[in-house]
């Protein structure tokens, strides 16, 4: 480690542990204590950023951590990077897809980048060896979530399991989570985890119409209670051209009249 740090970067690191930062903006340097120039921070950073003894968070913003590392490289906490890169832009943001789905034991893969809807930017990032897929939404589709505290004090922000639930119904195409989903969905409101009253509820405020077919038809076969289903059904207009319990199978089978579903899943 000492072979890799100059004069410039030992008085960097000297600096940012006097003053506790976790942060570093281009122009903090130049007016500090370290007396840099302009070019000379602009290329101290990168230096640093290229050595991954710090983490550029987008251009201009660095993730800088508590102590040098002993391995020679460092790499910021999952949570840590997506707060500091939302709260730049003074976002929100919950984690969901493949993340929830592990988080609630419905999937035992690990996921090995961190999905997120927020609603500021769309895309993949890399901060350190951090891999983001940002999916971006209107405000009013945030929401239903719960906070966890990490070992580092930062504090993540899921999908509940219920929203976790709905999303692998509405959003199927980009997790791969049906027909899946409603073998988790059966199993949860059969052990009490989710209540029909939620699930019903945070339907119709964040799903589709696709979503809000498929989860009235599971929850009619699996006996819910008549009025929640009404709740549902009030939200869909007649006449309605059928879409497939499964996507992307062929469309043979029963069709479902009052959910607009054909059931190909014997197809």
């Amino acid at each position: 480690m000492k072979q890799r740090l100059g004069r410039l970067e030992a008085q960097f690191f000297a600096y940012a542990q006097m003053r506790k930062l976790r942060t570093v903006r281009r122009g903090d340097l130049s007016g500090s204590m370290l007396g840099l120039t302009p070019d000379q921070e602009r290329k101290l950073l990168s230096r640093l950023a290229r050595a991954q003894l710090i983490a550029r968070v987008r251009r201009g913003l660095y993730l800088v951590p508590p102590r040098l590392p002993l391995g020679g490289a460092w790499t910021p906490d999952e949570i840590l990077a997506i707060n500091t890169l939302i709260a730049d832009r003074q976002g929100r943001y919950q984690i969901c897809g493949p993340n929830a789905f592990n988080r609630y034991g419905y999937d035992d893969q690990l996921p090995n980048r961190i999905y997120a809807y927020n609603n500021r930017l769309s895309g993949d990032r890399t901060i350190g060896a951090v891999n983001l897929t940002l999916i971006k939404v209107a405000d009013e589709r945030l929401g239903e979530t719960q906070e966890q505290k990490t070992a580092d004090g930062e504090t993540a922000v899921y999908s509940s399991r219920a929203r976790t639930l709905l999303d692998a119904v509405y959003d199927w195409s980009r997790f791969g989570s049906l027909p899946r989903a409603y073998d988790w969905i059966r199993a949860d409101l059969r052990a009490g985890r989710v209540r029909p009253v939620d699930l019903v509820r945070i339907t119709l405020r964040y799903g589709d119409v696709g979503a809000i077919r498929r989860i009235g038809a599971l929850l009619d076969r699996e006996g819910v209670d008549k009025r929640q289903l009404r709740r549902l059904e009030q939200r869909l207009r007649t006449p309605k051209n059928p879409i497939p319990w499964i996507p992307g199978r062929a469309r043979r089978g029963n069709a479902d009249r009052r959910w607009g579903i054909v059931w190909n899943d014997r197809a």
